[in-house]
């Protein structure tokens, strides 16, 4: 089995981070304000970006966090997605892109874009949420031989782990860290 931490956090680069300072947020959790919490991660093919997400954040959430992962415009997912998975043991062979349509109506806790795009054709959903934005390149773009798409899928999926990380102690202990709450609605 794989493990998430042999991904380099430092292929970041340093830059990504939340834009605004951590603040606490009212989350609007299931009805008694108990249960797991839940976590929509969206971009525009649901093909690499989210679902490393939704897969990084089932890893290290446990049954505290209910992931998931939606595009704006589905395309599959994409196969080097399912096989940087797997070199960090984390088997997403059952994964399928969803559209984001399939998640209108129900409430998340945070809704995350990982992409520009999504970011600006993201619907809007229920309930009062945290709304947060981490701009990851897009894997599913790269060029070349297939050991250099893999190996930018790779560098990816260690910059979302980076994110992934600390969002879930964060999240754990109600603090948005960089998320702006919506508006009920919103």
């Amino acid at each position: 089995m794989g493990d998430l931490r042999r991904l380099d956090p430092a292929a970041a680069g340093g830059l990504l981070r939340p834009a605004v300072a951590p603040a606490r947020v009212q989350l609007d959790r299931n009805e008694g304000g108990t249960g797991p919490i839940r976590v929509l991660f969206v971009c525009t093919g649901n093909s690499a970006r989210s679902q490393m997400a939704e897969a990084v954040l089932g890893r290290l959430g446990g049954t505290a966090f209910d992931a998931y992962s939606a595009g704006t415009a589905p395309k599959g997912v994409h196969p080097l997605t399912v096989r940087a998975l797997a070199e960090i043991g984390i088997d997403w062979t059952a994964a399928r892109s969803k559209s984001v349509q399939e998640y209108l109506g129900r409430s998340f806790d945070y809704v995350i874009t990982v992409c520009d795009a999504a970011r600006e054709a993201c619907p809007v959903f229920p309930g009062t949420h945290a709304s947060r934005h981490w701009s990851f390149d897009d894997p599913a773009a790269a060029e070349g031989p297939e050991e250099e798409r893999l190996a930018v899928f790779r560098r990816v999926l260690g910059e979302v782990s980076a994110m992934v990380e600390p969002f879930v102690g964060g999240a754990r202990q109600g603090v948005s860290g960089g998320a702006t709450a919506s508006d009920p609605g919103t």
